[in-house]
């Protein structure tokens, strides 16, 4: 579960950024923000899903 919070929070983060970088408004960082996150839950998730296979 660490895992996807964690990829959550990066995607957040790392999409605020982008559209920061790409001179969004408030409203732009934050759709930016939800949807990076979204995304980077759903890979934490598939890789959280892995890694316990792998070790049981």
């Amino acid at each position: 579960m660490l895992v996807v919070l964690g990829m959550a929070l990066l995607g957040a983060i790392l999409g605020a950024l982008t559209a920061r970088k790409r001179n969004g408004n408030a409203a732009d960082m934050a759709q930016y923000a939800a949807g990076f996150g979204i995304a980077f839950a759903l890979a934490g998730l598939i890789i959280s899903m892995v890694l316990v296979r792998l070790v049981v």
